[in-house]
């Protein structure tokens, strides 16, 4: 049995996708493991490569969701998009950080937003 809190990621990826996918988004890729970290989804918005974080909890009791994306966590993510565009031969295309916060109301409809261009 998975621990909640991975079952929890798990069901905000699942909750971003469809909010992203409904918002005009092309999912190409989830969980994608590169070297130094994982990225939750990659997409395109029209012609711009979009690698997205997203965070996930079950109120906002402590603070929003995307702000526990640190700096560390930012670096990890841009050595992974690094990785992804070369491995990809994606170099020609415009590429930016997003992040989707959801709160996962139990029971409750959950909230979800966008922060494009997060960093």
């Amino acid at each position: 049995m998975r621990a909640d809190h991975l079952r929890l990621g798990r069901q905000g990826e699942r909750a971003a996708c469809r909010y992203l996918l409904g918002r005009g988004y092309d999912v190409l890729a989830r969980r994608f493991q590169a070297r130094h970290g994982e990225i939750d989804i990659v997409a395109f918005e029209g012609d711009t490569l979009v690698f997205i974080e997203v965070k996930t909890r079950t109120s906002s009791r402590f603070g929003e969701p995307w702000e526990f994306v640190d700096w560390e966590k930012r670096r990890r993510l841009e050595s992974a998009a690094a990785e992804y565009v070369a491995r990809f031969d994606l170099g020609a295309c415009a590429w930016r950080f997003d992040i989707v916060s959801v709160i996962a109301g139990g029971g409750r409809k959950g909230e979800i937003s966008l922060h494009r261009n997060a960093f």
